[in-house]
């Protein structure tokens, strides 16, 4: 009997380890990114995928100098909504900033993109022919039976003003979240997922789960010749990796098998640089996730710093992953 407790209240002390290590991350709020012209990259996001403007702020000073590692900004930030999701430009009003290069490929490391969820392929494809939007993907393209966890889905790659890679999504019946499902007689839904290139899975799953908490919901295989159109990288095989918080947006791993990762994320890499993305988590203990990433030898950007956000009142810091993205981590005051 002594045995049988002592093993349960090991059991239960596992438990509460693992309880611990999946409450770090409460919601992924947002997924943002650098654009070179706010103006031109409004207009674009409101006049052909259907977002809302929803604030417009500047912000400058020693403290988000801390938070982006970069000295002497001053940033625009504008979030625009589509559906419950949210997306944040960023603009540097200061000099600097470098343009995404013209050979990037979707097995760069450096690659993340939103997958903006339609409620008709067809339809939103004409949409974007009819605004000369620059292709990645050959066509949309429909996965087929050979990939069961994505049998039916139809995507397409794209890209926008700057050259940011977006994907168009659309799930049949059985597939993606029950919303994406109820279109009310809207085109574009939502955004279901930022995907990052990876150049390892079992390492970027010790970083957004074992250290920041966020569940994994399932993996696929693909590969053959629609997915080869769709990242337009001939030969792709890719094992993919889905993750997603209580809230928010998914994250979604990447991994090239073949013909395996492509350019590394440039380690000169600035916030202002328009290849810079950065996905925000909102946590309840800043502090207490910064000194888990710290001791796990996680690349830490800045300390955690009292910032004014988005309106907000918050503690922020910003790490890496393994492989070079932004993660901004804050606590809301």
């Amino acid at each position: 009997m002594r045995q049988i407790k002592q093993i349960s209240i090991l059991l239960l002390l596992v438990l509460c380890l693992q309880a611990v290590s999946f409450s770090q991350v409460k919601n992924v709020e947002t997924v943002g990114f650098t654009v070179k012209d706010m103006e031109r990259s409004i207009k674009f996001y409101t006049e052909v995928l259907g977002f809302q403007k929803m604030s417009d702020e500047e912000i400058y000073g020693e403290e988000i100098e801390t938070v982006k590692g970069v000295f002497g900004i001053h940033l625009r930030i504008v979030r625009m909504k589509l559906g419950d999701e949210v997306i944040e430009l960023t603009d540097y009003l200061t000099t600097g900033g470098r343009s995404i290069p013209e050979d990037a490929k979707s097995n760069d490391l450096s690659f993340q993109h939103i997958a903006i969820v339609v409620s008709d392929m067809e339809k939103a494809f004409a949409q974007l022919r009819k605004h000369h939007i620059e292709f990645v993907s050959t066509a949309p393209q429909t996965l087929p039976k050979s990939i069961p966890a994505a049998e039916g889905i139809k995507a397409f790659y794209f890209h926008d003003p700057d050259d940011h890679n977006l994907e168009l999504i659309w799930f049949p019946k059985g597939k993606g979240q029950n919303k994406w499902q109820q279109p009310n007689g809207r085109l574009f839904l939502g955004i279901d997922h930022t995907a990052i290139g990876i150049s390892n899975t079992g390492n970027s799953h010790s970083f957004y789960n074992v250290l920041l908490g966020i569940e994994r919901k399932g993996d696929s295989w693909n590969k053959g010749t629609e997915q080869e159109h769709l990242n337009n990288v001939k030969g792709a095989s890719l094992h993919i990796t889905g993750y997603r918080a209580k809230k928010g947006i998914g994250v979604e791993f990447l991994e090239y098998v073949v013909p395996g990762p492509g350019k590394k994320y440039p380690a000169d890499t600035r916030a202002d640089d328009l290849w810079y993305w950065q996905t925000t988590f909102v946590v309840d203990d800043a502090h207490a996730v910064y000194d888990k990433l710290r001791s796990s030898d996680v690349v830490l950007v800045s300390e955690p710093v009292h910032l004014n956000y988005n309106k907000q009142h918050c503690i922020a810091f910003t790490a890496k992953d393994p492989d070079g993205h932004a993660v901004l981590i804050i606590q809301k005051l």
